[in-house]
């Protein structure tokens, strides 16, 4: 997460992490890679500032000091700095370059203590929590513009606005008990890269769900900036269609446990970019690959039922669950009561995302609530 770090600030972390000093590549040896059970970053912009090392789990920021930072002026720009950052919610844990320099291994115990103290008090990043009978109740908000809406059958000239804030709308999710969050960034879609992660970050810095992000990932810093922003997962799927290597590459990098693969369907064939263009390449050869790269959940959109609250494809998710017991397969699409969300639990579905029958009042938060308990 930025914190609303604007450009200059991104540029100051990029120039900064082509100068390390000895002891920050000592240390980020120790801190790269999740070695000490979560993810660090190197040279992170939050707010006005560059964190050293940061862990947005956490919220967790690692800072090195040289000799410089003994002299007052530069003291009191510090303790302005570190004011600032915790009123943000952030822990700051401070070293002199000398100690981790002359004892790197008293400087990782400090960091793990800071780490076990920090994961005690913070929320808990729940990877796939289950509702009742194992299936998850995953709402979703489309955004196009910074706003709530939905399209039908992904046609962006069938545009309804639900509401203004996408935030007050997770809120209320929250408030249902509900863990997930399907967030998806329309413009971004359409575009080609990653638009709306304002909007993720202020909803993943202001409730606990547990978001999965897509819409314009199409580069390794777009799926840095979803994850950065708050994302438990990024939702891939045109990339995965159109350019195999690259998101191969991805899933090695970041763990293919931080994706979602998305597999926008029409008459078994995959369709890509928001739905806008279709492809000859058949649902199952497409699920089969990515399992055999690692990938562990696939949510699967049948476009001809997306936002017409027609009913779920069940024979289709049959068809794949049948093929492939295993995955943790989540139902999207054509879901119009909770007797369609019965329906899909009883397929052996895993999880359900539910858009306009909820906007459109068919199936109440209250209802939600109730089917989770």
């Amino acid at each position: 997460m930025f914190y609303g770090a604007d450009n200059l600030i991104f540029q100051k972390a990029e120039e900064l992490r082509n100068l390390s000093t000895p002891a920050e590549e000592l240390l980020w040896n120790y801190l790269k890679g999740s070695q000490l059970g979560v993810e660090f970053r190197q040279q992170h912009p939050v707010s006005f500032y560059v964190l050293d090392f940061y862990c947005h789990e956490l919220k967790l920021a690692i800072e090195l000091d040289g000799s410089i930072h003994a002299l007052e002026d530069v003291k009191r720009h510090d303790e302005r700095r570190e004011r600032s950052l915790k009123e943000l919610g952030i822990t700051i844990l401070r070293f002199d370059n000398s100690v981790v320099l002359s004892d790197i291994s008293a400087t990782i115990e400090r960091i793990k203590a800071a780490i076990n103290s920090a994961s005690s008090n913070s929320k808990p990043f729940t990877r796939s929590p289950s509702a009742a009978g194992g299936l998850e109740i995953i709402p979703a908000i489309d955004i196009i513009d910074g706003k709530c809406v939905r399209l039908t059958q992904g046609d962006y000239s069938k545009k309804t606005i639900y509401h203004k804030n996408p935030l007050d709308v997770a809120k209320q999710f929250e408030d249902a008990e509900i863990m997930r969050l399907h967030l998806v960034d329309l413009d971004g879609a359409k575009e080609g890269a990653v638009k709306n992660w304002k909007v993720l970050e202020a909803i993943a810095g202001k409730t606990k769900l547990v978001i999965d992000f897509g819409g314009g990932i199409k580069t390794e810093k777009d799926v840095s900036i979803v994850l950065e922003c708050g994302a438990a997962y990024a939702t891939v799927g045109s990339i995965a269609v159109k350019d195999e290597t690259a998101f191969t590459t991805w899933l090695e990098q970041f763990g293919a446990d931080k994706f979602i693969l998305g597999a926008d369907v029409k008459d078994e064939k995959i369709a890509v970019s928001g739905w806008l263009e279709t492809t000859d390449i058949w649902i199952y050869d497409f699920i089969e690959k990515y399992i055999n790269k690692g990938v562990q959940q696939i949510f699967c959109t049948d476009v001809s039922k997306d936002g017409k609250m027609e009913g779920p494809s069940t024979d289709l998710y049959k068809n794949i669950i049948s093929k492939f017991p295993n995955l943790h397969f989540i139902a999207s699409g054509g879901v119009s009561s909770l007797k369609d969300v019965d329906q899909l639990q009883e397929i052996g579905c895993k999880g359900v995302i539910i858009g306009k029958a909820i906007y459109e009042n068919k199936i109440s938060l209250l209802e939600l609530k109730q089917f989770r308990a």
